[in-house]
């Protein structure tokens, strides 16, 4: 039976000390010992009455009677509380106390034997006489307040020593009152007492009933809250409990290793684990640190709270004397944050709740879920990951201690440093102790069966990192724009939801989901390929093809797995807050931005589209600079209007040479529209316009090319003037690599969610490939045979003759220029295809190295591509691709039939020199690809430079300059 049960039960009786004699012994009897005159009472038997106490509302009138003669007048303004289900009579009588009521012992005369005791759960006032009372006559004395707590509330005895009673809440009452009797036969009495030493008597009696009043005032105010409150909330508040209240918790993106966590994200870094991932060290270690009677007590500490309280009244120091159940509580429930003493009260009435469903492993298991650790860490898990960079499971005896003992203060405050180690050394290592010195004196160290205590202080305590969970765990590291990507694949696999009304257990708002979802994310990042690719980029990274360089250049990198379409490498900027320059992006406005002009880069769609059309490799096209008719801008050759090939130049060498021409030419016979359909088979899937401010997105997977070409993209999409991203790029170039074959780039290969009631993790959701032959094989192959002699064309030939191809591209500064704005170097093994841009971090300026040198694809994108497909594909076995198919006809296009080849004249030179014997190897030979002046070389020393545009063509471009300002003047259309 609990402490609030059944009104008639013995609780809420109180016995009268000295009153266990004969019912029958009537009032004279009891009054027969000690000085007449003071009206003392002596121990006997007292007839057996009632103290009855009127209910709440009801003032305490009445008198109180032994044997039904003596009355006892009310103290003025005393109160009763009456006994929970029982109306109290307005008089109180000295003697038995009758079911559901509350009798008021009565306390002996001084020197008298000691008054009777009050049992649990009830409430006893003892009567003390007054100093001066007549023959018959007794003043109810008023009782000192003793100990509240939550569920019993005690008030002792009267100042002549009487014991002190305990009430239970909802049973207690408090009846004091006074009366200055007047005793007969005068002798020291009177008002102000008036005799002999009346003076001093009557101070020490209203020094007493001074006293007596706080006291009793405070009781009252005790128990009328314990009641008031206690009472009320127990028994109609609906409390809710842990099973309907999962904190939330962070999602942890780990690499493809699923063991290297990348990433977390949520307002709180936590991760739910069971009782059995804790060890029993370290939930001994925690209750050594907060709660030492833990396995001991009923959820709540009585004599702590009302030790506690009594300190806050007095003044002392403010204490909260919450047992690990009630921090829980506290912690869990949001309506708990506050600090009152009804918060308080509630607190240890849920802690009473969750002691009587749960076990005290439940309690620890819940509690270690939700504490804060300080440095961003809730719960034991992610404070073991913070702390020791392992699992909870993995924790040592001093490390769990060193956790332990941050729960009482993890961060610094006004008053105190706290208790993390790398801040406050000192107190961290004192409480260290005392939490060691806890478990011994508990027993739960060097005992049978128990760890030995540990002699040092852990050592391999990690330095904190500045910020939270989302800020430090990934957000502000280059994985940062991961996390984004994730977010949209979980909404496209329609994990999450966008709208509130669809929301359901097992689909939150997209929004929210990995903020506070708790899910497990299995990224496709391989954290050696993603190294490799920071090392070449990234500016802070020492070393870096980047670091040192004019600040304004940036660099994106995107790598990806041919035949699975994963992303396995990232680099679009230094966080995922910023800018993504690999990626899109979306202002407030909802605008999208993120694309570069590809330059010639974008050749390698033009030319797949040239062979899928009949094209072939060889066939001949017109290569000399011209304005197209119904135009007002002339096409060139970057800058130069004749090349050495005329205008008989093949596919081949136009795609080596990077000539612009007769790409032109092809674009304008097979339609812009067959140009950007196979961008899109490939995997391009958003390009850009580039005659309006800001430029417009076109989404080409729900396009028709027809609808949009050759209007706004012109034939100049030919050689690669309309903007894309990274991400897209090297999706079209993985399909290639693939031999035709596409597969969606994407970031995400699992995701796993926790089962709340057995802890274990359940996929929700895994890849699933659709590979899909977008491109003929044979127009691949061709491509490909083409772009494998570039790396050598540009110096960047991969190690240990490693087969790749690759292709640059550069586009300009802006329409009037001839400076650089865009530079770029693509290219694939049959393993991994990359695609890097080099380009502005904000305002766009002339893209120049620290030596004055005009950035093209050739040079720094080169250089990183290089060092990072070396890197990345360390180790791993060379592959080689497939012969060229060599499909279409070589008599298709618009240029010159080839020239007879010339009758070789006797060499009149040194037989030695080398030039003799090749004469068109000569430095100064046009068609040589090493001269600085070839049309289009895209060499480091001759980047090309020149615009591109359809308003100006420009000089020395090695056919794009890549994706600077956008012209604003849209070509016009023959009509």
């Amino acid at each position: 039976m609990n402490s609030y049960g059944d009104p008639s039960s013995s609780r809420g009786r109180a016995q009268i000390p000295g009153a266990h004699g004969d019912p029958g012994v009537g009032a004279a009897d009891a009054y027969r010992r000690g000085d007449d005159a003071r009206g003392s009472w002596s121990e006997g038997t007292a007839q057996p009455g009632r103290a009855s106490v009127p209910p709440r509302g009801q003032a305490a009138g009445g008198r109180a009677s032994v044997g039904g003669s003596a009355a006892v007048p009310p103290r003025a303004g005393s109160a009763a509380v009456p006994p929970r289900g029982t109306a109290a009579a307005g008089s109180a009588s000295v003697g038995r106390a009758v079911p559901g009521r509350a009798s008021v012992p009565v306390s002996p005369a001084p020197g008298g034997p000691t008054a009777g005791r009050a049992t649990p759960g009830r409430a006893s006032v003892p009567v003390s006489p007054a100093p001066v009372s007549p023959a018959g006559r007794a003043s109810v004395g008023v009782g000192s307040a003793g100990r509240a707590s939550v569920g019993a509330a005690s008030v002792s005895g009267a100042p002549y020593g009487g014991p002190a009673g305990r009430a239970s809440v909802a049973r207690a009452s408090v009846s004091p009152a006074s009366s200055i009797g007047t005793p007969p036969g005068g002798g020291d009495r009177g008002p102000g007492g008036r005799g002999p030493d009346g003076r001093t008597k009557s101070a020490r009696a209203r020094k007493r009933r001074r006293a007596n009043i706080l006291i009793a005032s405070f009781a009252v105010f005790i128990m009328l809250a314990g009641i008031g409150v206690v009472g009320f909330t127990y028994y109609s508040t609906n409390v809710v409990l842990p099973e309907d209240t999962t904190p939330p918790q962070a999602t942890t993106l780990y690499a493809m290793d699923n063991k290297t966590i990348i990433a977390k994200v949520g307002e709180q870094n936590r991760t739910l684990v069971t009782i059995d991932q804790i060890p029993q060290h370290v939930q001994d270690a925690v209750a050594a640190a907060e709660d030492r009677n833990f396995y001991r007590h009923s959820g709540v500490d009585y004599k702590g709270i009302a030790r506690a309280a009594w300190n806050n009244v007095s003044g002392g120091d403010k204490q909260g004397a919450s047992t690990i159940t009630q921090q829980y509580a506290r912690n869990a429930y949001d309506n708990l944050k506050d600090d009152t003493y009804a918060r308080k009260v509630k607190e240890a009435i849920l802690a009473s709740k969750l002691n009587d469903k749960y076990g005290k492993p439940q309690i620890m298991q819940h509690y270690l879920n939700v504490i804060y650790f300080g440095r961003g860490a809730y719960g034991i898990e992610a404070a073991a990951q913070t702390y020791f960079g392992k699992p909870a499971k993995s924790l040592t005896v001093a490390e769990g201690a060193v956790l332990a003992a941050l729960i009482k203060q993890p961060v610094a405050s006004e008053t105190h440093r706290g208790y993390d180690p790398a801040v406050n050394p000192v107190d961290a290592k004192s409480r260290w102790d005392y939490v060691i010195n806890g478990m011994v004196e508990e027993g739960w160290l060097n005992a049978p069966g128990r760890p030995e205590r540990p002699t040092e202080y852990p050592k391999n305590i990690k330095s904190p990192k500045n910020g939270g969970a989302g800020i430090d765990f990934g957000v502000n590291t280059p994985y940062g724009n991961v996390i984004n990507y994730v977010k949209v694949e979980m909404r496209e696999k329609g994990l999450c939801v966008d709208k509130e009304a669809d929301v359901t257990d097992k689909k939150p708002l997209c929004s929210q989901a990995l903020m506070a979802g708790g899910y497990r994310i299995r990224t496709t990042i391989d954290t050696k390929i993603q190294k490799a690719a920071v090392e070449a980029a990234q500016r802070k990274t020492k070393g870096s093809e980047l670091a040192g360089q004019p600040k304004n250049l940036m660099a994106a990198v995107v790598a990806i797995d041919p035949e699975t379409g994963r992303v396995v490498a990232y680099y679009g900027g230094d966080n995922g807050t910023g800018t993504d320059f690999a990626g899109k992006n979306t202002d407030p406005n909802g605008t999208i931005s993120g694309g570069h002009s590809p330059g010639s880069s974008f050749k390698i769609y033009t030319l797949a589209a040239a062979l899928k059309a009949g094209k072939a490799l060889e066939s001949r096209w017109k290569g000399r600079g011209f304005t197209p008719e119904g135009t007002k801008f002339k096409v060139s050759n970057a800058g130069v209007d004749n090349p050495s090939c005329g205008n008989s130049c093949t596919l081949k060498v136009s795609t080596l040479k990077s000539l612009n021409v007769p790409f032109y030419h092809v674009t304008q016979e097979i339609g812009p529209d067959k140009v950007i359909d196979m961008a899109k088979q490939a995997g391009v899937t958003t390009m850009w316009r580039t005659d309006t401010d800001p430029a417009k997105a076109y989404d080409l997977t729900k396009t028709d090319p027809k609808d949009i070409a050759p209007s706004p993209f012109f034939h100049v999409v030919g050689y690669g003037q309309y903007p894309i991203t990274v991400l897209d790029h090297a999706n079209g170039v993985a399909t290639f690599a693939n031999q035709g074959v596409y597969n969606k780039a994407h970031f995400l290969y699992s995701v796993e969610k926790q089962n709340e009631t057995t802890g274990k993790w359940e996929k929700v959701s895994s890849e699933k490939l659709d590979p899909k032959r977008r491109i003929e094989k044979d127009v691949v192959a061709d491509v490909t045979s083409v772009l494998k002699e570039y790396p050598g064309q540009v110096n960047h030939r991969l190690a240990d003759g490693r087969e790749a191809t690759a292709k640059t591209g550069t586009w300009e500064l802006k329409s009037d220029s001839s400076e650089n704005g865009d530079a770029w170097m693509i290219g694939y093994t049959p393993q991994l295809a990359t695609a890097v841009w080099v380009g502005n971090v904000q305002k766009r300026l002339p893209l120049k190295l620290k030596d004055g040198t005009r950035v093209s694809g050739a040079n720094l994108p080169g250089a990183i591509w290089e060092r990072f497909m070396n890197d990345a594909l360390k180790g791993e076995p060379k592959k080689s691709f497939p012969p060229a198919a060599n499909i279409g006809d070589p008599e298709a296009g618009n240029g010159d039939p080839p020239p007879p080849p010339p009758t070789p004249d006797p060499p009149a030179c040194n037989p030695l020199d080398i030039f003799c014997q090749n004469p068109g190897n000569t430095p100064t030979n046009p068609n040589n690809p090493n001269n600085p002046n070839n049309p289009g070389g895209g060499l480091p020393g001759n980047p090309g430079g020149g615009p591109d545009t359809p308003t100006n063509p420009g000089p020395g471009n090695e056919g794009g300059t890549g994706g600077g300002l956008l012209p604003t003047i849209v070509p016009r259309i023959r009509e």
